[in-house]
């Protein structure tokens, strides 16, 4: 009895170990697929980076680590992680994903003391979701057609006052006159008339407040810091003077002040003043800030190109042919040479070098060469626009001016797949005021090229590093002789 009790314990214990370990072999397979299947992106650690960045600039950087590593690969800033996607080929979670998925997270903070802690970044999603519609009904395409006579006015009146020969610093004659235009239709008559230099002087402080320090470091009481909040709270006290008056008279102009005063949300609450003035601080931001840049690399590259200058000349005298001087909004619509120039100063110096956003949740990507990486929830998503607007597998020759690169028969940001020119983002975020930028740098540059006859005298430009856009360092100076084209 002794034995049998003896050898039915050991069965028991046998029967219990095989079944533990039966449990955890199963547990073990049914968890397998919890692992990743496919490997992290390859990490560098920023501090192996900072030799570089301050030697050849954080540009060159990222460039020299696209060679070394491929399309996908992360930096690790102390924890955080940096995960930046190169290449068209693996962006579409990127623009396409939804908010729950991928969002911007924190990377917008830089703008909250530029346009408030009532707006767009400072607030909730839904609330920002709203807002954004308010914004983009403002600036609708089918808007724009109303938008050209304003415009073209605002242009024409500016460029009224120069002489008939002269030397002017291109930047800062470009800045003022597109100050003058977003007045024109955003901020109404009241500011245009009373206060417009004022408002202007503030907006330039907000800009200068749009740099890299302030990227990471947006609450810092730097000078620059100081100064961009001063200007903030100075433009919300003009602005809501502005919005007062307006509704204490019961006056109701035709522009964008006017329309976001009359916003609802889906609530049926009004508009507060603060948000209003938000609101009303990036439009003007949006549509001057980056317009401006662009404005003046497009101007310094066709001064410098004698074949696209004078294609862009000629087209000119084509469109005042065929519409006997009264250049409206369609015939800005058909300067296909004058678009090209602009999107290849786009392209060339955009005016974002990154896009970025915050993964919610684990994704894949695979890249053109066929590998496929994991790229975890928790990781910040960069898409490096400056060096995406430079591959060779992409663009032709990237590194020279050609606008003949976007023309019928290249297309060549249209062959290199859906991503390829993201200047004004993509997908679920594409710029809503696309449309706008172009149309104002086609007005300012299609009445240059009509009236007067330039040229560059002060050395190529070269690229601000102080500041998050690519913008024009220094002066750019031109001379100029007026003159007016004559029809075929």
């Amino acid at each position: 009895m002794d034995m049998l009790a003896t050898r039915a314990t050991w069965l028991a214990i046998a029967i219990f170990f095989i079944t533990v370990v039966a449990t955890k072999i199963s547990r073990w397979k049914s968890n397998v697929h919890l692992f990743p299947t496919r490997p992290l992106p390859p990490v560098v650690n920023v501090l192996a980076l900072l030799p570089s960045i301050f030697n050849k600039g954080f540009g060159v950087t990222i460039a020299d680590l696209h060679t070394r590593l491929g399309s996908v690969f992360t930096i690790n800033l102390f924890g955080p992680k940096i995960t930046l996607l190169v290449g068209p080929d693996i962006s579409a979670h990127f623009f396409q994903g939804l908010e729950s998925e991928i969002s911007f997270g924190n990377f917008a903070e830089v703008t909250v003391p530029i346009f408030d802690q009532e707006v767009l970044y400072g607030v909730d999603m839904a609330t920002r979701s709203e807002q954004i519609h308010f914004i983009v009904d403002v600036l609708k395409p089918s808007k724009l057609r109303s938008l050209v006579d304003p415009i073209l006015q605002e242009v024409e009146a500016y460029f009224a006052s120069w002489g008939q020969e002269g030397i002017v610093d291109l930047k800062h004659e470009l800045e003022q006159v597109l100050m003058f235009i977003s007045s024109r239709f955003l901020l109404g008559y009241e500011v245009r008339e009373m206060m417009l230099e004022e408002v202007s002087s503030l907006f330039h402080e907000l800009e200068n407040g749009l740099n890299f320090f302030s990227f990471l470091f947006p609450y810092i009481p730097t000078p620059t810091n100081r100064r961009r909040d001063k200007a903030h709270i100075r433009l919300k006290e003009i602005f809501t003077t502005t919005i007062r008056s307006r509704r204490s008279s019961g006056r109701v102009q035709e522009d964008a002040l006017q329309r976001l005063m009359n916003s609802k949300y889906k609530d049926g609450r009004s508009a507060s003043e603060a948000e209003i003035c938000g609101m009303i601080i990036a439009l003007i931001f949006a549509g001057k800030h980056p317009s401006s840049s662009t404005s003046i690399w497009t101007g310094a590259f066709m001064l410098s190109n004698t074949k696209f200058l004078i294609a862009a000349v000629e087209e000119q005298k084509h469109i005042i042919s065929k519409y006997k001087n009264q250049i409206g909004y369609d015939a800005f619509s058909e300067m296909d040479t004058l678009h090209r120039c602009i999107k290849e100063a786009l392209r060339m110096h955009t005016p974002a070098q990154m896009l970025a956003r915050k993964a919610h949740k684990k994704f894949k990507v695979q890249t053109k060469e066929g590998k496929e990486y994991d790229i975890p929830e928790g990781h910040n998503i960069v898409i490096p626009t400056a060096l995406n607007n430079k591959l060779a597998h992409v663009y032709n020759d990237p590194h020279a001016y050609d606008p003949d690169r976007f023309g019928p028969g290249r297309e060549e940001d249209k062959v290199g797949g859906k991503y390829s020119f993201t200047t004004f983002g993509g997908g679920r975020h594409v710029c809503s005021g696309m449309a706008l930028a172009y149309l104002q740098i086609k007005v300012i540059w299609s009445h240059l090229l009509r009236n007067f006859e330039l040229k560059l005298i002060s050395p190529f430009p070269k690229v601000d590093v102080s500041k998050v856009g690519q913008e024009p360092k220094g002066k750019v100076m031109i001379s100029y002789n007026r003159r007016q084209l004559q029809c075929y």
